[in-house]
């Protein structure tokens, strides 16, 4: 299959001056018009109008991994955010600064120095969120998957066994489920059968093996054709993949270590992209690091599920 190749320049970077230290989760708020993005070790929110160019950022108490929208989220938006003790449902004050965090369950891990990561809802409102050991270098293989909801709680999914668990997402039926780990040692991509009905995922088969190439699978989305989007680490790239797993797509990005991608806008057109940069070190090779493009990829989302159940 031929691949198509784009470059994204640097005319796509909103905001030069903002870098994330580990940028991530962008969503698209349909109802307000807004985009919201995490920046992990910064213990922040970050939230766009892009009609208008505001942004306004709150500050959390501790490491956040991810982030879903809810339906009850009030004139200015509020969120679900999954930290490093637990999952909470954040009120966003209108003028910025502390978001106010209720607790809705705790950290569910096996030890300690774990954190959640990736995560997002199916598409009938329950969110599927991981954790994972903070310290990557260990290899440990206690990340998994759990499943949430206000009826039942978090649960155990029954997917385990991950390093870094990442690029969450669903088909547009619903009725499969991707998912990565990031780590370097690892670097696959996995589909699962799911059943909507049961929000039980099964029969895990390779969909996507990118250990003989240069990037590791970090976030990712799917598009109105069933394509999966997969940010590259170390690659500098996004790359489209076919519900067959074929390569199709290429969009070479300015910063080398793209997070996680998100449609959005009007009409789901929009890509937002997010990026990592540790310091100096990072910025010494890689200048663009930590900041944010915002494009048209020549391809339509779908709308992202809030957590409903």
């Amino acid at each position: 299959m031929t691949v198509a190749v784009t470059t994204i320049g640097l005319d796509s970077v909103i905001e030069p001056d903002l870098r994330n230290g580990n940028g991530e989760n962008p969503v698209w708020d349909a109802d307000h018009r807004t985009w919201t993005w995490i920046d992990i070790p910064g213990r922040r929110i970050h939230r766009l109008d892009p009609s208008s160019g505001v942004r306004r950022d709150w500050t959390l108490p501790e490491l956040v991994g991810s982030l879903v929208l809810r339906p009850d989220a009030g004139p200015d938006g509020g969120v679900v955010v999954a930290c490093q003790t637990g999952l909470f449902d954040a009120e966003l004050p209108k003028a910025g600064g502390e978001a106010v965090l209720t607790r809705l369950a705790d950290s569910p891990f096996p030890k300690e120095g774990m954190r959640f990561n990736d995560g997002r809802c199916d598409r009938q409102g329950r969110l599927w969120v991981s954790g994972m050991v903070m310290d990557i270098t260990q290899g440990d293989t206690s990340g998994a998957w759990y499943r949430f909801t206000r009826a039942e709680g978090l649960v155990e999914t029954g997917l385990a066994g991950f390093i870094i668990p990442n690029g969450s997402a669903f088909s547009p039926d619903g009725r499969t489920l991707y998912a990565s780990d990031t780590h370097r040692d690892v670097r696959m991509v996995w589909a699962w059968d799911y059943d909507p009905d049961a929000g039980a995922a099964g029969d895990r088969r390779p969909f996507v093996d990118m250990r003989a190439m240069t990037g590791r699978p970090d976030g990712a989305a799917v598009d109105t054709d069933g394509c999966y989007w997969i940010c590259c680490l170390d690659e500098g790239c996004i790359k489209r993949f076919t519900p067959r797993g074929e390569l199709d797509r290429r969009i070479e990005v300015p910063m080398r270590k793209p997070t996680m991608c998100a449609f959005g806008g009007e009409d789901l057109r929009t890509l937002l992209v997010t990026s990592l940069s540790r310091g100096p070190a990072d910025l010494a090779d890689d200048p663009h690091g930590g900041r944010v493009l915002m494009f048209d990829p020549g391809a339509q989302g779908l709308p992202e599920p809030r957590l409903t159940r």
